[in-house]
């Protein structure tokens, strides 16, 4: 099925997960609550898939849910800022605005007050109406849809089409894909496109996508993972308007005492379709598909020998550094033929920190991790 080694033509929404860090705020957990299971025209798997890669869509706008229920420890509540606990729990809302690939919008709503990313032709602006800051940035004359660098904690979809993306880009021999069960999302008829791994050392038991019956775009994106029936991750359209939003919803308008940050243009890139890799080379892979692990050596050693110390203290004026002593205080401790170390686990992935320097993290059993640590 060559339609599964090209791109998918949707990437339209703004990769936003950075920003919904601040948000506070949201719909209620029962937003995804499903309706009615409409009667539809039978679809293949690979009918859906090919649905996914040639629709053409002139416009959206809508409002999107997103939540999150890992199963992280109490643990996480140590990290400092809450940036990633905000991320990895709870629910928050966003309202998003398409009108091509060159106009884009999406708003991070919270009881407090609201974040903009507004990408109009070339012009990319940023809006925070809690401190009332915009920053812009001009794109290169080749930018295509505005994707930002990704943050620390930016890890997690904040649109059903950013979800359904990452998991399309991962179908190969080692994913199972079924159809599942019709559904209505956002009061519209949708299919629902199923991926499993095969592999057994996998933490997550499905992909479920509910993709529009008539537009072909995702709707909803769900994440299960082993041993439940209710997802552990889920982002979806509550409200869906497929007519192209008016040209002034993509116009920023800077309030009164606003203070603006420009930043710097865009370089171009060397030869045309070069693209120059920002991989660590501190940082390996073991495995592929979903057990894929990746393995990171830390500066220094996180367990409890001789090579392990408490971070330095920070400069004045800058956020203090995690105290990893603390930190690994209520991760349990392990140790195998590979060495010993502390393990963090919750529903999706598990993270191994080895005595001797080594961070090892993945979608995978704890045993998959403690394989790849004999290496």
């Amino acid at each position: 099925m060559s339609v599964l080694r090209s791109r998918p033509v949707l990437r339209w929404l703004v990769p936003a997960t950075a920003a919904v860090a601040v948000i506070g705020g949201g719909a209620a957990i029962g937003t995804f609550a499903a309706e009615a299971e409409p009667s539809l025209p039978p679809r293949t798997a690979a009918q859906l898939l090919v649905d996914l890669q040639t629709s053409r869509l002139e416009g959206l706008s809508g409002t999107v849910v997103q939540r999150a229920d890992l199963g992280l420890p109490p643990l996480a509540g140590l990290l400092p800022g809450n940036e990633l606990t905000t991320l990895l729990t709870g629910t928050h809302t966003l309202r998003v605005w398409y009108s091509g690939p060159d106009k884009q919008r999406v708003a991070l709503l919270d009881t407090l007050g609201e974040q903009d990313i507004i990408r109009n032709g070339r012009d990319l602006w940023t809006w925070q109406s809690r401190t009332n800051t915009a920053t812009h940035r001009a794109l290169g004359d080749k930018a295509g849809a505005f994707k930002p660098a990704p943050e620390p904690a930016a890890s997690l979809p904040a649109t059903p089409q950013q979800a359904a993306d990452l998991a399309l880009s991962a179908i190969d021999p080692s994913t199972e894909v079924s159809v599942g069960r019709s559904a209505t999302v956002a009061g519209q008829d949708a299919y629902e496109l199923v991926l499993q791994p095969r592999d057994q050392d996998s933490l997550v038991h499905q992909l479920r996508i509910a993709i529009d019956a008539k537009q072909h775009v995702p709707l909803r994106f769900e994440v299960l993972a082993k041993g439940s029936d209710q997802p552990a991750f889920e982002v979806a359209f509550t409200q869906v308007d497929y007519h192209r939003p008016d040209a002034d919803q993509f116009t920023f308008n800077p309030p009164p005492g606003v203070t603006v940050t420009e930043e710097k243009a865009e370089r171009p890139t060397g030869r045309p379709g070069h693209v120059e890799s920002a991989a660590d080379p501190r940082v390996r892979t073991v495995g592929d598909g979903w057990t894929t692990v990746f393995v990171a050596r830390l500066d220094r050693a996180v367990g409890g020998g001789p090579a392990a110390r408490k971070p330095a203290a920070p400069p004045a004026g800058t956020a203090p550094d995690v105290d990893l002593s603390k930190l690994l205080g209520g991760l349990p401790v392990v140790s195998g033929d590979w060495g010993s170390g502390r393990l963090f686990s919750a529903k999706l992935f598990s993270v191994l920190l080895t005595d001797d320097g080594r961070v090892l993290a993945g979608a995978v059993t704890p045993e998959r991790l403690y394989q790849a640590a004999r290496g």
